[in-house]
Order: structure tokens, then C-alpha cells, then sequence
């Protein structure tokens, strides 16, 4: 079974993670260009959106308009170039679930592992079709709105003119590439994270089987002893990993909310209400992943002390009723990702990114009246 199969698929064709079988150089090279092509696109469509802000804005609609698209890129931009960065410390925690402890022991753990790997590969799947659903709806409307009337899809500062047909084309096309790539990133790399957790998820579970069959083997405590500590240590080194990524997502999330709100409260078109709707639908599932995987992991980590009461206490020795003792104990802190020691990864922080993104909302509105 490969761990994260689908997901790794999705972050090579972003240019965010170049295929494992893709060792020659000429494939190399291929690679790269790509790569760059694609973060080179994202970051000149950041740039020329923060400079229309600091030069052609002159009120909050404009800047509402530029805001959350050149968020939305920038962080995008952000993520892929972390990867990239990052990729053997990323390879690194892969590569821990095909080893002991956490490679499955017999047939019963693979299927857990299977288990898993499947959830991943569906909210992967689904994610992505949130994400493609935005992107195809802006760039129908964009079709027929903007380009109908030789307008950017966005407005932007371009450092030449662009009024000839081919360099108009250019331009229009640079954007629309620009912005379906940053949801396709950012679809690869909360995958990436979000699958993470569910790994963790299914380690906790497999602990969880290997702890019942204490009753046959007392010996295999040791052994699920240091399988929990691992879980720990994966889950801190993973937190640690992902924590800028985190911390700026929820911020720039909330950001995006509140102008998309303000946006879609002040747009009378039909056409764009509904590519605002899509689009803030995808921010919505963007962070709600976060939160709910996030929050699943943990659950099943406090879970983990309950459920070692399955075990068939009575017939065991007292060294091994005392090592299960301590694996209740640490059972009862519960794995939690955060950034920063402030944004924790769970229900309750979405639902305050929730009414933080509205009271912004209000406030923005109250002070356009």
C-alpha cells in the first residue's frame, strides 16, 4: 500500500512535488521548468495585484476586489515553494509509516491502513472537485463578462500595454492560470496535511488492535508502549512542519471571508453572486478540513485511554497493568495541532474564524454606509 498515493499525485501536477520515478535528469530538468512556470505565474499575479493596491485603489470596493484574490495566490505561492523546500523532512515522515512501529504487522492492520488510505484519497477527491467547481465557474463568468469586454478577470497593475489583442490574450490567460493553480495547490498541500492526520488517526487505531491481543502476548506492551511515544513524537514533528502554513492559512482565511462577504452583500449581479458563492464555498471547505481532521485526531487520541479498558484486565500481570496504567495516562493529553501555541486545528477555532470573519464583515459594512 503507498501512503498518500492520490494526494502526491495532485502536488506533481501543481508543480509542488516531482515524482519519485521521475529520477533522470532530462525528467529532472522537465520538472523544474515546469515548477517554475507554474510558481512564476503565481508570483507576478500576487505582485501585479499588491501593486495595483498600493497604486489604482482609491476606495474599500477596489481594494475589496484586489484583496482576496492576491491572498488567495500569494499563500498559494507560499505553500509551493515550502514544499519544495521542505520535501526531504516531507519524504522523511512518509517513509516512518512503512517502517516499525508503524507498518502494519499482519492482515487485520493493513486493512486499517487501507481503511484510512481510502478516506484520504475520497476527501482529497472531493476537495478537489470544491476547489475545480470554483475555478470553472470563474472562468465561465470571466468568459462572459470580462472577456466579452476586453477587460482583465481581475484588475491589475501591468507594467506595459496591453491593448493589442495577442498581449491582451496573454495577460487574460496569465491570470486565469495564475488562479486556478493556486486552488489546485492549495487543494495538494491540505491534502498533504490533512492526510497526515489521518495516518496518525489510523496508528492510534492499529495501537488500539495490537492492545488487545495483550491477553495471548503480555510481551508486545513494551512494544505498544513506544508505538503511542512514536505517535507523539510524529504528531509534534508534523505540527512543527505544517505550523507557518497553518497559522497563515486561518489568517488569510478570515481575511478572505470578510471580503468575499462584503463582495457578495454589495454585488447586484446574478452571474458573479453565483462565482462568489463557489468561491467562498472553497474557502469555507478549505479551513473546515483543517478543523475537522484536525479535530478527529483529536478525539481518536482521547479515545485511546477508554478503549484500553477493551483489554482483558484480570489475567494480566501487575507490571503489565501498570504499563497499561501509563499508556492511560498519556492518553488523557490529547495530540492537538496549532501554530503558534494560539490557532489550535479543530471545531470551535472554525467556528470563531466564523464570527471573527463576520464581525469584520459588519464592520466593514457599517463603515461603507
Amino acid at each position: 500500500m503507498r501512503v498518500l498515493e492520490f494526494t502526491l499525485l495532485v502536488c506533481s501536477f501543481t508543480g509542488c512535488w516531482q515524482p519519485n520515478s521521475w529520477t533522470s535528469l532530462f525528467k529532472h530538468i522537465i520538472y523544474k521548468t515546469y515548477a517554475m512556470f507554474l510558481v512564476s505565474a503565481l508570483y507576478i499575479f500576487s505582485f501585479s495585484q499588491f501593486m495595483n493596491i498600493m497604486l489604482n485603489v482609491e476606495n474599500s470596493d477596489e481594494f475589496t476586489d484586489s484583496l482576496y484574490m492576491m491572498l488567495t495566490v500569494f499563500v498559494a505561492g507560499y505553500k509551493q515553494v515550502y514544499m519544495w523546500i521542505d520535501r526531504k523532512n516531507i519524504m522523511m515522515i512518509i517513509n516512518l509509516f512503512y517502517e516499525k512501529p508503524f507498518a502494519a504487522g499482519d492482515t487485520r492492520e493493513l486493512m486499517i491502513q487501507q481503511k484510512f488510505e481510502k478516506i484520504v484519497k475520497n476527501s482529497t477527491l472531493r476537495y478537489l472537485m470544491v476547489i475545480l467547481s470554483a475555478i470553472i465557474s470563474i472562468i465561465v463568468t470571466s468568459v462572459f463578462t470580462a472577456f466579452m469586454s476586453k477587460n482583465l478577470t481581475y484588475k491589475a497593475w501591468v507594467p506595459f500595454n496591453y491593448s493589442h489583442p495577442v498581449l491582451y490574450f496573454l495577460v487574460y490567460c496569465h491570470q486565469l492560470i495564475g488562479m486556478a493553480t493556486s486552488g489546485i495547490v492549495n487543494a495538494g498541500c491540505e491534502g498533504m496535511i490533512c492526510g497526515l492526520l489521518l495516518h496518525l488517526c489510523c496508528q492510534l487505531e492499529i495501537l488500539e488492535y495490537r492492545l488487545t491481543k495483550m491477553a495471548d502476548d503480555e510481551n508486545i506492551l513494551r512494544d505498544c508502549v513506544y508505538h503511542h511515544n512514536r505517535i507523539f513524537e510524529c504528531a509534534y514533528t508534523v505540527n512543527n512542519m505544517f505550523a507557518k502554513i497553518i497559522g497563515l492559512q486561518f489568517a488569510v482565511s478570515m481575511l478572505v471571508l470578510c471580503s468575499n462577504l462584503y463582495r457578495i452583500a454589495m454585488t447586484t449581479d446574478y452571474v458573479i453572486f453565483l462565482s462568489l458563492m463557489t468561491y467562498t464555498s472553497a474557502i469555507l471547505s478549505q479551513i473546515f478540513i483543517y478543523c475537522w481532521f484536525g479535530n478527529e485526531l483529536k478525539v481518536k487520541s482521547l479515545q485511546l485511554a477508554s478503549n484500553v479498558f477493551n483489554v482483558k484486565w484480570s489475567g494480566l500481570s501487575n507490571s503489565s497493568k501498570k504499563g497499561l496504567l501509563i499508556i492511560m495516562k498519556r492518553a488523557t493529553i490529547p495530540i492537538e495541532f496549532s501554530s503558534a501555541h494560539i490557532i489550535t486545528m479543530n471545531l470551535e477555532s472554525f467556528v470563531a474564524l466564523l464570527k471573527m470573519s463576520y464581525s469584520a464583515f459588519n464592520l466593514l459594512h457599517q463603515t461603507q454606509e
